[in-house]
């Protein structure tokens, strides 16, 4: 049996490795904050040579994540355009579908010589004939190396949808789009995990009008309801693993193997591209170790991003754009609604059961059980998802705050990924190290950088007395950290500029002097920053820092406007 460290351990050694390290990332933000306050006091000059350095080193974080997110954006566009459905169908025989990929590619060049086209149309053309040759390259590498390509009839999807309170119109979407994609649904289970503690009178009202709304949809339509046990917390992670557990019993009656399915665990309120199953096929298909890959399609929180406030349209367009930004790395962790293959969730005994963030503890399960060979291999395809929205201004703002330091209180992974990860010794020394500083230094730098940013500039003139106030560097600093913000402010131009680009379409409700406020809401991000960003972190952190434990997982309410 695969074993993978718990955060409630018993163990008297464990627990003391456990306690070190959870500690670790709060103890490092109070002295970064604490630090801040008494070096400017203490040690001023050195203090503005250092706010000097950092102002550098954010323009070139800046530079380096905007850049990626543009290439992401690219890429997310480009899988757009791609015919999946075509792809899936016909790369179970690689060898003669390069040779009609060859041919398309002929057709159309020959097009682009005879024809007479507008400069637009010559793009589009010259974009497919681009698309044609990099997809050609890996049906040829597909064929050359004799890989193992499924056959997609063969292939069985189940979708998760967790519920706990939401009801049916939140829900009924995401469904809907999965009957809407270009995937057979006659391949597709529909799995709806509820929990028993919800109203019963609404579980099953919410139930039965799912079940007959999409009666007949799909290969089947199966409902779970968990009891929470005395070993689990009061979280997403337990339900899933609940109804996975049944989903291996109705796999194992009709004789399926768990080699064969796709597993999505997908928020409730995930609506999915249309293509998104026929992309995640092809990728499942083709890739030599399948069983070794989640597959990460870019969160977009679009479903309701007109109707909510601008505080929150802020938060959730900074996270997408954020895991635009991560999709182009190797190292990429999954993140809210992704896909595994089932045979994976079985072997490491799916999520556990004690801890509140699931979406990213499952990877690193995957991670350690495959020793290191385990990678996310992204989807680039939207998959839209609620943005924060409550009955009043102030609530949403308010749930806002405790969604954002829920996800924070995914620093709660570092120490049980370090405790699973630094005994296999299999895994380098180097890739340990990185691992834990990458997870430190992102949560590290969701909690401080604001403030370094907002205030750290002015303490020093502030804190550091006549003598330095009276220097020059203590005249020049404003005007250097002015100077090398306004830089860093490209950042969010181009941020800015992309939010417009990826917007759906405006609903009929709304006038067109919507989009004024889609544009002033960007003023709003220095206050945003730290108010809705920075504190829910420094708020988590230091919750672990003193033992004070979420005890469930708090689910974000939603709502649909009328």
């Amino acid at each position: 049996m695969f074993y993978f460290p718990s955060p409630k351990t018993t163990d008297l050694k464990e627990r003391r490795v456990q306690r070190t390290l959870e500690m670790i990332p709060g103890i490092l933000t109070w002295i970064t904050l604490i630090g801040m306050l008494v070096a400017s006091f203490l040690l001023p000059i050195w203090i503005a040579v250092f706010i000097i350095m950092f102002d550098i080193y954010w323009i070139y974080r800046t530079i380096f994540i905007t850049y990626y997110s543009i290439v992401a954006y690219n890429k997310l566009q480009n899988g757009k355009m791609i015919d999946w459905w075509e792809r899936c169908q016909n790369i179970v025989h690689p060898k003669e579908y390069a040779q009609t990929i060859y041919d398309r590619m002929a057709q159309l060049k020959l097009s682009l010589r005879k024809n007479k086209m507008t400069f637009t149309e010559r793009r589009t053309l010259r974009r497919e004939i681009a698309r044609l040759a990099e997809y050609k390259r890996e049906v040829q590498y597909i064929a050359t190396e004799k890989i193992d390509v499924l056959d997609w009839r063969k292939i069985v999807h189940v979708v998760l949808l967790p519920t706990a309170n939401e009801p049916a119109d939140v829900i009924e979407p995401a469904i809907q789009a999965v009957a809407d994609s270009n995937f057979p649904n006659q391949q597709i289970v529909i799995l709806l995990a509820t929990e028993e503690r919800e109203n019963e009178q609404n579980r099953l009202e919410k139930v039965n009008y799912l079940q007959d709304k999409f009666k007949g949809v799909f290969k089947d339509f199966l409902v779970t309801t968990h009891e929470v046990q005395d070993n689990e917390m009061k979280c997403k992670a337990s339900n899933a693993t609940y109804a996975a557990k049944k989903l291996m019993v109705y796999l194992d009656e009709r004789d399926i193997d768990y080699k064969r399915v796709i597993f999505s665990n997908f928020d409730c309120d995930s609506v999915c591209h249309p293509q998104y199953f026929a992309a995640l096929t092809h990728a499942y298909i083709t890739d030599p170790k399948r069983l070794q890959r989640s597959y990460q399609p870019l969160p977009m929180y679009h479903n309701n991003i007109w109707d909510t406030n601008a505080f929150v349209r802020v938060i959730v367009t900074g996270s997408s754009f954020w895991h635009m930004f991560q999709s182009t790395r190797v190292q990429m962790v999954t993140f809210s609604s992704h896909s595994e293959p089932f045979d994976t969730l079985v072997k490491v005994n799916f999520w556990p059961l004690d801890m509140i963030s699931e979406d990213s503890i499952i990877y690193w399960k995957c991670y350690a059980y495959y020793h290191g060979d385990y990678m996310v291999r992204p989807i680039y395809l939207p998959i839209s998802l609620d943005a924060v929205l409550a009955e009043t201004y102030w609530k949403t703002i308010k749930n806002q705050y405790k969604q954002k330091r829920r996800w924070a209180y995914g620093i709660e992974n570092f120490p049980v990924i370090m405790r699973a990860l630094w005994p296999d010794k299999t895994i380098s020394l180097y890739r340990k190290f990185r691992i834990g500083f990458e997870m430190i230094e992102g949560h590290h730098s969701w909690a401080t950088s604001a403030f370094i940013l907002a205030l750290l500039g002015w303490l020093p003139l502030i804190f550091g007395g006549p003598a330095f106030n009276q220097s020059v560097l203590a005249h020049n600093l404003p005007f250097v950290t002015r100077y090398l913000m306004t830089l860093a402010m490209g950042g969010l131009v181009i941020s800015m500029f992309l939010s417009f680009v990826l917007l759906p379409p405006r609903p009929a409700k709304y006038g067109k002097k919507r989009y004024i406020y889609m544009f002033l809401q960007w003023f709003l991000a220095p206050i945003i920053a730290p108010t809705l960003g920075a504190i829910p972190a420094i708020d988590s952190q230091t919750r672990i820092l003193f033992k004070q434990y979420f005890g469930e997982f708090w689910v974000t309410d939603k709502i649909r406007k009328k």
